[in-house]
């Protein structure tokens, strides 16, 4: 009721410290920016919508995600079997062996650059929103509770004493 009041204009709020609004603007700064960096990092690492939808399963489902061939490994494999075809002692196949080593290298950098930023990157972001964020908002419910509560009760007190003025008043 009390909220409903001070929405309507018709109750007196209590207002909380400047310093404790200013760190509240600057939380929801901070999950706001946490959060889009999250999901733009995700698009990077993985570009493909219906991979990151199956790695999120996999993740809530506390199972190992599977390992990917990386674009390079796979350019690297192609190479690698398209050398063969064509013989390991011709120029050609003797670039594409080189070529094709050079791109494993590179994919396999790639895979090992995904995991550690997922571990390093993503995993302190993520443990922010599910952890700490969670907390914020729920101290924040419960300062508000406390807030209504205090603003419900002082109406009453006003109320209280407007009465007992009033029956002072009038014998």
């Amino acid at each position: 009721m009390q909220f409903t009041e001070e929405k309507l204009g018709q109750a007196e709020k209590t207002e909380l410290d400047a310093h404790f609004e200013n760190l509240l603007a600057r939380a929801d700064c901070t999950k706001n920016w946490t959060e889009k960096i999250l999901r733009q990092t995700e698009v990077l690492l993985q570009p493909n919508p219906s991979a990151r939808v199956e790695e999120f399963l996999y993740e809530k489902l506390d199972r190992k995600v599977p390992s990917r061939v990386t674009n390079g490994e796979l350019l690297a494999q192609y190479m690698t079997e398209a050398a063969n075809d064509f013989g390991p002692g011709t120029p050609y196949g003797k670039t594409l062996i080189k070529v094709g080593e050079t791109q494993r290298r590179l994919g396999a950098a790639e895979r090992e650059f995904i995991h550690s930023a997922s571990i390093n990157f993503l995993t302190p972001l993520r443990n922010f929103l599910e952890g700490d964020w969670r907390t914020i908002s729920k101290e924040r419910r419960i300062l508000q509770n406390r807030r209504l509560d205090l603003d419900a009760c002082k109406a009453r007190l006003k109320k209280a004493k407007a009465a007992e003025a009033k029956a002072a008043v009038t014998p």
